[in-house]
């Protein structure tokens, strides 16, 4: 059983991490980092393809609106053939629009988090969303079928070429993509990199997206290293789908997940610089929970992300995570995902430690996701590991009672 006080395990995992933060995380200046660290765009570069703000609102009067007449989610500046804006400043409504329009995509993509979010203070909680559908956007090019638009940017272009040439010639193995998938999601993925270095740049993206980080970037001084970290995560995906340590995994979940713990720290406001280290076990225990969760989902795209090295321990193969149902009856697994959550659990408990060191008015959005992914790894243990026979997750009635219950705790009470 997974144990919920605290033991001599978590400050074994303690000295674990500590480990793993000295050689894998604070040591980022690697060579494909440094390559990733080049993309910029500047009003030089883009000078051919620029267009003013205030010719812009000339072209459009329409620029406000970010919901179509058949419901749909608009771009309200859709109408711009252009990647940047030359003006210092962006005029308010326009910065308003932006976050408009990421509120209304996180609402209707974020499920359980844009609950958590909605009781924020409206300047962190606007500010949140749009760090959301910045996530939300990278992953719907890593990962989906969204093509993302830079105007004057193609998978062909010079600079795009040579960026992905250099990424794939310092990493390991080969890609994991099919050649033509593999040079548009990099492409693409580098263009969202520029569009990323205009939230720290003189000049600005006619992305909303973009536009609103920006002004949330200014507002609440997030590292740019946070935001590079995470797209560099999702790089990764096309060139490495095995996990041979689990501190390979852990570098992986940094990337994905805990850079997005550090970032939203951030907005919250924290009182004390241990905030960070559990907002980086808060998103390392969310993310193990979705890998034991997608397991069976994962396996059939060629995606093993549990360490191979503690499924061989349990004497689990490759062939064997890939037979779904079939695994329940391996002698190993139900100890392999006992010792899985276990750990797991570990980094819950840091988790849970970050609360109290943020704006009580905060408390409640990550103390919510924390919750769920609680409730689901509890579910997981009920159920013996079987995550293959249907996907768990909670009902709309648990959510209620559960959201209901984590608001009244940390709202009023605190903890």
């Amino acid at each position: 059983m997974v144990h919920t006080e605290d033991s001599g395990q978590e400050i074994a995992l303690e000295e674990q991490m500590e480990g793993y933060d000295s050689q894998s995380f604070e040591e980022h200046e690697d060579q494909i980092d440094i390559v990733r660290a080049t993309v910029d765009i500047t009003k030089e570069a883009a000078r051919a393809i620029s267009i003013t703000a205030l010719e812009a609102m000339r072209e459009s009067a329409l620029f406000m609106g970010v919901i179509g007449s058949r419901g749909e989610l608009l771009d309200p500046f859709s109408h711009i053939d252009a990647a940047i804006w030359t003006e210092p400043e962006i005029p308010k409504n326009m910065v308003d629009a932006s976050y408009d329009f990421c509120e209304e995509l996180t609402r209707r993509e974020a499920g359980n988090f844009y609950h958590s979010f909605k009781y924020l203070p409206e300047e962190k909680r606007r500010s949140i969303m749009a760090y959301y559908a910045f996530c939300r956007r990278a992953d719907d090019i890593a990962d989906g079928d969204f093509v993302d638009i830079f105007p004057g940017g193609s998978s062909d272009d010079p600079e795009s070429v040579n960026y992905r040439s250099k990424i794939e010639r310092l990493s390991p193995g080969v890609p994991v993509l099919d050649r033509s998938t593999y040079n548009d999601k990099m492409s693409q993925l580098f263009y969202y990199r520029k569009k990323l270095s205009t939230a720290y740049g003189s000049v600005t993206s006619t992305d909303p997206i973009f536009i609103a980080l920006k002004d949330t970037v200014r507002k609440f001084g997030i590292q740019r290293q946070l935001l590079d970290d995470m797209i560099s995560g999702m790089e990764n995906d096309f060139h490495k789908n095995r996990y041979q340590t689990f501190e390979e995994l852990y570098s992986y979940c940094y990337r994905v997940a805990s850079t997005v713990g550090l970032v939203c720290i951030e907005i919250y406001g924290y009182d004390d610089p241990r905030a960070r280290e559990y907002a980086e076990s808060w998103g390392v225990f969310m993310q193990l929970i979705n890998i034991i969760r997608d397991v069976a989902e994962d396996a059939e795209r060629d995606r093993i992300y549990l360490p191979l090295d503690d499924l061989a321990r349990w004497g689990i193969s490759e062939e064997d995570l890939k037979s779904g149902k079939e695994l329940l009856k391996h002698p190993g697994w139900a100890p392999f995902v006992e010792e899985y959550l276990e750990r797991a659990d570990g980094y819950r408990r840091r988790a849970f430690k970050l609360l109290s060191h943020l704006d009580k008015s905060a408390r409640y959005s990550p103390a919510a996701m924390a919750s769920f992914y609680q409730s689901i790894m509890a579910k997981i243990i009920k159920k013996n590991g079987d995550v293959f026979t249907q996907r768990i997750q909670l009902t709309k009635t648990e959510k209620i009672l559960l959201a209901a219950y984590v608001y009244v705790r940390y709202r009023f009470f605190g903890f």
